[in-house]
């Protein structure tokens, strides 16, 4: 499994989101490659993301859909 999250360079979450991971992967003894990344505002609009952090999993967008704007 692959699991890659973008985040805005002002994102606090990122500390809380690798725990989540870990205890989700471990949960469900999952393994996976995860890569977290910050991105700017510039970025994030060329690729169309709606939030931060943006959660896909195996390339597939899982969160947040549907929400206006990237902070």
């Amino acid at each position: 499994m692959n699991i890659t999250v973008l985040l805005s360079l002002g994102c606090g979450s990122e500390a809380a989101l690798r725990a989540n991971i870990a205890d989700a992967l471990k949960a469900e003894t999952v393994e996976a490659d995860v890569q977290i990344r910050r991105i700017d505002d510039k970025e994030a609009e060329k690729l169309g993301l709606s939030g931060s952090p943006t959660l896909f999993i195996n390339g597939k967008e899982l969160q947040p859909l549907g929400t206006a704007g990237f902070s």
